[in-house]
């Protein structure tokens, strides 16, 4: 396995790079390796979709089209889809009657569980030829990112 090596004393910049070039590798190794288990065969946006709503329950619409980057017809095929399926279910805001509130139903966070199960188990045997330290290391930066991005979040919401 080719492992790259950190540079000693690396800039925020040169960090923020090497975050840019390595996420989206590791993003679509995981969309691929999800859609390889996704026993339902799923699709990517629809186990996009369930993952947001299992982190968002009772999110809107508009939240999830907002989530995938798509539009609001587009994000309603798709849930529309789920819900025919019986992974996502549909309930009117008893606040705001225009407003649809989406949650997964058993079915669908068992679906997105097993998907995620075997996509973790597969990155554990990728793992297991590092060394402990690497793996460690690995841990420690991926805290530490999860941290930025987390600030990052409820900044915006408050906004």
């Amino acid at each position: 396995m080719k492992l790259g090596k950190p540079t000693q004393g690396a800039t925020s910049q040169e960090c923020a790079a090497r975050v840019v070039d390595t996420i989206p590798l590791v993003m679509r190794f995981i969309r691929a390796d999800m859609r390889a288990h996704s026993a339902a065969a799923l699709s990517i946006p629809q186990l996009r979709s369930l993952a947001f709503l299992n982190r968002s329950p009772g999110a809107s619409l508009s939240d999830l089209a907002e989530h995938l980057g798509v539009t609001c017809a587009t994000a309603s095929a798709t849930t529309e889809r789920l819900v025919q399926r019986n992974l996502v279910q549909r309930t009117d805001d008893p606040q705001e009657r225009r407003r649809v509130l989406l949650n997964l139903t058993e079915d669908g966070k068992h679906q997105l569980k097993q998907s995620q199960d075997q996509t973790r188990a597969h990155i554990a045997d990728l793992l297991s030829g590092l060394t402990p330290e690497q793996v460690s290391n690995i841990e420690e930066g991926l805290a530490l990112l999860k941290n930025v991005f987390e600030q990052t979040e409820i900044k915006r919401e408050q906004r």
